[in-house]
């Protein structure tokens, strides 16, 4: 075992897009979109999160390269009135692309939109019958030369 070896590699900008989807009760969706989240802004905390977890990703992903950050962008969209998509888009120049970046941070965003509305999503015996994160992965990858 040991990390890819990209000392010979160029290095160019690259971009990752990713993104998930959060199915919530939709009084859970009312509740967010109200403002009326015990714990607090849910999108601004989760957009923080995403962004926090991306520059952590060679910690939290043992072989991925440590490489510079140099932007990331994190938007919701309501879908429908259960569902709310979050994605990540990560840039830098580097000789490793920002693939495992952009699904790190969405992945923590909608952790931690469950986490913030966890109190409003559970049944009467504290189970999670109807909250789940789908739909996780790679909507776009670019690859551009710096001289270009």
């Amino acid at each position: 075992m040991s990390m890819i070896d990209i000392t010979s590699k160029k290095e160019v900008y690259r971009e990752a897009t990713a993104e998930g989807i959060i199915k919530l009760r939709k009084e859970t969706v009312k509740r967010i979109l109200e403002g009326r989240v015990e714990k607090g802004d849910v999108f601004t905390i989760s957009k923080i999160a995403a962004i926090n977890a991306v520059k952590k990703t060679p910690e939290l992903i043992p072989l991925c390269h440590n490489i510079p950050i140099t932007h990331v962008n994190v938007e919701f969209e309501i879908l429908d009135d259960e569902r709310i998509m979050c994605r990540v888009t990560v840039r830098t120049t580097a000789k490793t692309g920002v693939e495992m970046e952009a699904l790190t941070g969405v992945s923590t965003a909608l952790l931690n939109v469950w986490d913030l509305v966890k109190k409003y999503e559970k049944d009467e015996n504290g189970q999670y019958p109807f909250t789940r994160i789908d739909s996780i992965r790679v909507v776009s990858k670019i690859k551009k030369n710096l001289s270009s």
